[in-house]
């Protein structure tokens, strides 16, 4: 049996061609590769911009927290160069005062004094002992 069709007009692997091979083939279309492109920078953009985002969050927190460990270390300076009467315990909390350009660490708050005590002492802050010797500060001026 002699076979009709022309060898020089059938495809070796019809499967891998860019265009459809027969009649009930699906119509395959170029994509504009203008849109292709506008659309992949447009969502590129976007998760960049996200991540940007994220990143500059993290950044603020991490100001922040070197602020707030700066903030400690001059206030546990000012409390190992104050003047104490008692041996401060881990977790406790102190007040510091300044009284005549001297750093004092005292049990008693600043509302607990009478008014003229208030006057001639300068609360600076409540602060509470760490396990790392540093101070927590709980309320400042």
């Amino acid at each position: 049996m002699i076979n009709p069709i022309d060898k020089d007009k059938v495809a070796e692997n019809p499967g891998l061609l860019a265009y459809p091979h027969n009649v009930g083939s699906i119509a395959i279309r170029p994509e504009d590769e203008g849109k292709l492109k506008t659309r992949a920078l447009s969502a590129m953009r976007e998760q960049t911009n996200k991540q940007l985002q994220q990143i500059q969050k993290q950044a603020e927190l991490l100001a922040a927290q070197a602020n707030e460990l700066r903030k400690r270390v001059e206030v546990s300076e000012k409390i190992y160069l104050a003047e104490l009467s008692f041996e401060p315990f881990v977790g406790n909390i102190y007040h510091l005062y300044k009284i005549n350009d001297i750093y004092k660490l005292l049990l008693i708050g600043p509302n607990e004094w009478g008014r003229s005590m208030r006057t001639y002492m300068e609360y600076i802050s409540t602060v509470r002992l760490l396990s790392d010797h540093t101070w927590e500060i709980i309320n400042e001026v």
